[in-house]
């Protein structure tokens, strides 16, 4: 169904109005502290949004991912999908906006207090201000908009607040697309409104392997290291390695695909952490010069594990960026004496890729054309999102990141989103839903 322009500029005009209102949301959100780990406040934040949605018109459906990874009693992965039926015409495609209600911890060096939801100068600050309370905000502003103006809907819009996206999304959307919430018929077309830009439709993301590796050791007497073996010098040769022969060959193979910011167009490996020998124990001395508090024992490290995070691009293979790890470790194997080890997978996905000529890459870049007067650019994310279960699980390839934010401000401290960016975003998300509905 088309707009008319007189149509178009009442609904852009509806979405303007709403500007305060886009910015409280965004601020009520963001003071939900929805940290993970461990999983706080999913329930507050799930149930605050489902009843905003209900007194909309949506019917409101809350799911606990019983069973899930961190899923507890304590901790419920409890996500929320709301679902408003039109009735203007049978037939019609339901447009599913998916965002994640959960944020990364707030951390150090913020000048404004992270879940206060600050608005000054034209952002509003808070941690997931922009990753991406934000662009739930707008989704929410977009589809109360389309119902409020009475155009007629042919089919379906929906929205959900899913869980555990920082961790990999397995209690949230990946949950959720393994029972159906993400696929044919129920759904057709999918905008997930993570921070990469206004003007950016982002079509899919890297690939991921996640790995941890451990490597074995000999405890013994740390004042007689040399009856021991170090699990930790092990490690050190296998980080050597990594360094020195594997990252130099990973920053020379470049991807064709539009991945932003540009350095992420190579394949990459960062050591996300390392832990070896005893747990970290806090040392401090006293007035006489004495150590107070635990004190480590003299041993030999018998164990060292480091978790190993490689993105890969289009052009790689899965199977061959685990052979490249599992290689070196075996000729650390047959090289190096007392070598030992086990590699434990965390994770993987694919890298993902919705066509160009999609129904709702076309629907978001008219949406952009009109709003702002020009045409969007098209970006891959360096990182994975929850458009991997999308695609996996729900077998659903109409699918596309959009939201307001810059995404090298997520995880930062005094993270923001820009006000108008929120209504722009709005808007064309508006507008795409109404032209793939």
């Amino acid at each position: 169904m088309r707009f008319t322009d007189m149509d178009t500029e009442q609904l852009l005009a509806r979405i303007e109005a709403k500007r305060e209102d886009v910015v409280a949301l965004t601020q009520d959100l963001i003071r939900i502290p929805t940290v993970n780990p461990p999983g706080d406040a999913y329930e507050a934040c799930a149930h605050f949004l489902g009843e905003r949605l209900a007194r909309c018109g949506f019917e409101v459906e809350y799911i606990r991912a019983d069973g899930a990874p961190g899923d507890s009693d304590a901790y419920p992965r409890t996500n929320v999908v709301a679902r408003y039926q039109g009735s203007a015409y049978a037939g019609g495609d339901c447009v599913h906006f998916n965002s994640h209600i959960d944020v990364v911890e707030a951390g150090s060096g913020w000048t404004l207090d992270p879940f206060a939801g600050v608005a000054k100068d034209g952002k509003v600050y808070g941690r997931g201000a922009c990753d991406m309370k934000g662009g739930l905000a707008s989704s929410v502003i977009a589809c109360e908009a389309l119902i409020e103006s009475g155009l007629p809907l042919r089919g379906a819009l929906e929205i959900s607040g899913t869980v555990d996206e920082e961790s990999g999304g397995f209690s949230g959307v990946g949950y959720l697309a393994e029972r159906g919430y993400f696929s044919k018929p129920r759904v057709q077309h999918v905008i997930i409104p993570e921070p990469l830009g206004v003007d950016r439709i982002c079509l899919g993301h890297r690939g991921v392997y996640w790995a941890e590796v451990e490597t074995k050791g000999r405890i013994a007497h740390g004042s007689m290291p040399f009856l021991g073996d170090s699990a930790i010098g092990h490690m050190s040769a296998f980080l050597h390695l990594l360094e020195t022969q594997l990252q130099p060959r990973l920053a020379k193979r470049k991807t064709a695909e539009p991945v932003e910011p540009v350095g992420a167009r190579v394949s990459t490996l960062n050591i996300n952490s390392v832990h070896g020998g005893q747990v970290a124990q806090p040392y401090a001395l006293d007035a006489r010069g004495w150590p107070v508090g635990d004190l480590p024992a003299p041993l030999v490290a018998h164990s060292c594990r480091a978790v190993l995070d490689r993105r890969f691009i289009a052009e790689e293979k899965l199977e061959d960026v685990k052979r490249e790890i599992l290689d070196m470790l075996q000729e650390l194997q047959r090289t190096r004496p007392g070598f030992d080890f086990n590699i434990q997978e965390i994770m993987s996905f694919v890298p993902t890729a919705t066509p160009k000529d999609a129904p709702v890459v076309d629907a978001a870049a008219r949406a952009i054309a009109r709003v702002l007067g020009r045409e969007p650019s098209y970006i891959a994310s360096p990182g994975t999102y929850d458009q991997k279960h999308i695609v996996r699980s729900g077998l659903l390839r109409d699918v596309i990141a959009y939201g307001p934010g810059i995404l090298d401000l997520a995880h930062q401290p005094d993270e923001y989103v820009g006000v108008q960016e929120l209504v722009d975003s709005a808007k064309v998300m508006a507008l795409a839903a109404w032209h793939l509905g």
